[in-house]
Parts: C-alpha cells; structure tokens; sequence
C-alpha cells in the first residue's frame, strides 16, 4: 500500500525538550552532539508529517503541493547576516508551500512551524513587492464583493481568524479616489495574511495533521484568489513584452 495509508505516528515529547533545551542553549557546541536527536526526533518526523500533509493539499491546493515534499521545510540553520540576534538555531522547525508558477516568496503559500511553544498555522502573503500589492489591490478594486465574500467567510475566520499584516495610516498612493470603497481598509495592507497559533500540546497530540490541514482548507479560497490576481497580472505583463507582430502593409 501508499505510505499514505499509515496515519502520522506523531512527534515524540522530545521533540519539544530538544527544542526547550536549544532555547537555553543556542550554540554550536550544545547543538553538534545532540544534532542526532534532531534528525531522529525533530527532523524525520517533520519529513513524515509534511510528506503526508502535502498529499492532503493535493486534493485542494494542488498548484502548492511540492514534487519533492521534503524541500517545504525550512533549515534549523538562522540566517544571522543581517540580525541582531546572532544566535545560530532556530527553535521551532517549519515548512512552506509556495505557489508554482510564481516566486517563491511572491505568490500566496501556506506555512505551519512547530515547538515547545506551540503550532503556528499561516497563508497568505508575507512579503509582497508592489507589483505583487498592485495585483492582488488591483482585483480587490474589480469585484469588492468578491473579496469582501471570501475574507468574511465563517469558516475562515474561526479557523485562522481574519486577515491580518501590516497596513498603511493612510490609503496607497495613486488610490485617493477609493477612500470610500467598500474595501479601502483592505487597500491599506501591505501584508496580506492569516495566522493562528494553536497549544503546544497539539504538537505532540495524534490530531496534529488534520488540525494543520482544517485550517490550510479554510484559508484556501482566500490564497487562490491572491494567486489567481498574481497570475493574471503577470501573464497581462508579459503580453505586454511580446514583440507586436508589423501591421501588413496592403
């Protein structure tokens, strides 16, 4: 049979002590002997669990299931460059489902990172660029009705809540004229997301994939709007950029 058919056997209470632990202590000489329990109690079961859970999004979300589910998970490794905090470990362990076809940050995509601290569920977009903003405000502006639908849905909003992100005080520039647009709060997000933290003993507990999936489905109207507006600007883009055949002359 598919190793589908085997239910997710869980992570371990160590998984969450390794990571109470690391918090104490984030540094290369407390991780390096113990970087076996990571791979035995954090990693591989992350592998299971996201291998599982992208299977699951293939009967809802498939333009961001993964080919290769293990690449979702994010390293432990911090990128420190550009941080004060210079601790080297992160200390939770997470992964992400970018939509294909776009960029990996550009597009809509789900998140889910685990600890002792609890389950962190998101979708949505995190790091917009402003074509990205101007796309997705660009489709609010079309059918508000639309949108004001899918943000406002019951199902969402008591799964993951509503949307959230960072705003402007006031309405983007070049938008003045819709200041009174049924969505000119909307119009004002610079971050366009959803985000619910669930406790800490869901991390450990045997319904973590199905809570991890109920949310992922209940956000997934509102991420394929995004990723459809996304689409549609860029393929309106490059339109744009094809050479234009010459008029015939007679």
């Amino acid at each position: 049979g598919t190793p589908m058919a085997t239910p997710f056997p869980g992570f371990s209470p160590k998984m969450q002590t390794f990571f109470r632990q690391l918090e104490k202590n984030n540094d290369r000489a407390w991780f390096q002997p113990r970087k076996e329990i990571f791979e035995e109690q954090v990693r591989r079961p992350m592998i299971e669990l996201v291998t599982r859970i992208n299977e699951d999004l293939k009967t809802f979300a498939l333009e961001n299931a993964l080919a290769v589910p293990a690449k979702a998970i994010y390293r432990i490794y911090r990128d420190t460059r550009f941080s004060k905090d210079k601790t080297p470990y992160k200390t939770h362990i997470g992964a992400t489902f970018p939509r294909k076809g776009l960029p990996k940050h550009g597009g809509a995509g789900y998140y889910f990172g685990l600890s002792h601290k609890g389950v962190d569920i998101a979708g949505g977009m995190y790091m917009p660029s402003p074509e990205e903003l101007k796309a997705v405000r660009t489709a609010m502006l079309q059918n508000p009705k639309r949108f004001l639908d899918l943000v406002g849905d019951k199902k969402l909003i008591k799964n993951v809540g509503p949307l959230v992100g960072e705003k402007l005080a006031r309405p983007p520039k070049g938008y003045d004229e819709h200041r009174d647009s049924p969505v000119a709060e909307y119009l004002k997000h610079k971050q366009l997301y959803c985000f619910a933290t669930l406790d800490a003993k869901v991390a450990i507990g045997p319904n973590l994939r199905r809570e991890v999936v109920a949310r992922f489905k209940a956000m997934s109207r509102l991420l394929e709007w995004m990723n459809e507006a996304l689409l549609a600007a860029r393929s309106s883009e490059e339109d744009k950029d094809k050479p234009r055949r010459p008029e015939p002359m007679w």
